[in-house]
């Protein structure tokens, strides 16, 4: 009944993104046919991923055989049509980038492969080398790993040198959000049509809901307490939502309800923000000269912090294969070559070391040319990483693991419907109390299954 229960949430919750995502297909099949030299692979449209996408032809496939059908979309049609195809079985796809999230979930369902069997077997892969906040994140509760790691990150502020030099401001390494606020409110207009902040206000539990959620947590939040009591409109979420609802509004960039990751990176590369709260792997992509206008400008600092020491997060974009696949030769040569040491090696060397999927591997952080390209990002991401507690993210005990999101199958719809209302309050389309009401109610009928 559980699984049963579970496979319905999961499918209830994606099957609208599921049929907007539906004509991006795969472009090859995913029977036993060709010798299994043909594989289909589900990826976030990240610029990690859009590299890979550039280099598997000339080198992976040149080197195995091996072709690689790469789908790549958005994160919120990303996350519907992985779940979909997963939590259904329908076997479209043979490798797919899911996170944290999903793994423990997943796992339970006996939906993933065991892929810690396949890096045990390729010495040339050290899976000793792996952070271990990663391994922890992407294993199941059997201790198994059932995803390998792509890229990991935390979560932290960048901001323009210039900016802050010209206008006399010091952030500090460790801010606070008060101190984040005054600063935008100070840095607003300081080139023309420059916002003080980029802040995600697009709609999706892994947009909008990831930073929002860390900001919930170190102003005292939580989704639920730990014996299941809903806390949305609760006075430590209100606070913060209406928090960071206010930032975004009065000193935050054009269209903030859409702007999602993709969009907050355009903006700082292209100097219409002078700060950002988001990913560390952005860095990388802020540090290219070849995208980034702001390349060598920027300063980084930890997650702000309001009532907690830290507040970033922890997660990793990862390769999974699902038990569907009848490739699973196939598709675990390119998993293990794509979060290998040699493919960040490919990557310093074709694309530049700035642009290294990084976050994964401490062998990453002693490569004297990734030093030097991330001399600037890199101890703070690293420690950014480690210091993350998925466990204890906020002031109280929490009923699951999990820094930006709560690790129910129940959350994919339930973050994404809140964040859904508190994106129609920053594009002044409601207020922050009736968003937070309406997700009171939606988080009381989810923990009705848990109480």
């Amino acid at each position: 009944m559980r699984t049963r229960r579970m496979i319905h949430v999961l499918v209830t919750a994606t099957a609208a993104g599921s049929l907007l995502a539906a004509c991006s297909g795969a472009g090859g099949s995913t029977g036993s046919g060709g010798g299994g030299q043909s594989i289909n692979v589900l990826m976030v449209g990240n610029p990690q991923m859009e590299d890979i996408a550039k280099l598997t032809k000339s080198t992976f496939t040149k080197d195995t055989g091996i072709k690689v059908n790469f789908t790549v979309l958005p994160e919120n049609e990303l996350r519907d049509k992985v779940t979909q195809d997963i939590a259904t079985q329908a076997g479209q796809y043979d490798v797919a980038t899911i996170g944290a999230y999903e793994v423990p979930i997943w796992t339970k369902n006996g939906w993933l492969h065991d892929l810690g069997a396949y890096a045990d077997k390729d010495a040339s892969f050290d899976k000793a080398d792996l952070l271990k906040p990663m391994v922890q994140s992407l294993s199941g509760s059997d201790g198994k790993l059932y995803a390998l790691p792509f890229y990991g990150e935390s979560s932290f502020l960048m901001y323009n040198k210039d900016v802050m030099k010209a206008k006399g401001i010091t952030v500090p390494e460790h801010p606070t959000w008060q101190q984040i606020a005054d600063i935008a409110a100070k840095a607003d207009g300081a080139q023309p049509g420059m916002r003080g902040i980029c802040l995600r206000g697009l709609a999706g539990w892994g947009e909008l809901g990831a930073p929002l959620t860390t900001v919930v947590n170190t102003f005292g939040g939580t989704w639920f307490t730990k014996d299941w009591k809903a806390q949305v409109n609760g006075p430590a979420f209100k606070k913060a939502t209406n928090f960071y609802v206010d930032l975004v509004r009065k000193h935050g960039e054009a269209g903030a309800a859409q702007a999602g990751f993709t969009e907050c990176l355009n903006a700082m590369s292209q100097k219409k923000v002078a700060m950002w709260y988001d990913a560390t792997s952005a860095a990388g992509s802020l540090e290219d000269p070849s995208s980034s206008k702001i390349a060598g400008h920027v300063g980084y600092a930890y997650a702000p912090t309001q009532e907690t020491k830290s507040s970033g997060w922890l997660w990793s974009w990862a390769w999974a294969m699902p038990k569907t696949t009848k490739k699973a030769d196939a598709a675990s040569k390119f998993m293990l070559w794509a979060s290998s040491k040699k493919y960040e090696k490919l990557v310093g060397e074709k694309l530049g070391w700035s642009r290294v999927p990084a976050g994964k591997r401490a062998s990453t952080y002693e490569i004297p040319q990734y030093q030097k390209a991330a001399a600037s990002f890199g101890d703070i991401t690293l420690k950014s990483i480690e210091g993350a507690d998925p466990a204890n993210p906020g002031v109280q005990p929490r009923p699951t693991v999990g820094v930006q999101y709560v690790a129910i199958p129940e959350f994919q719809d339930l973050g994404t419907k809140v964040a859904q209302e508190i994106s129609a309050a920053i594009a002044g389309k409601t207020s922050v109390d009736k968003a937070l009401n309406d997700g009171q109610k939606l988080a009381e009928d989810v923990a009705k299954n848990y109480q």
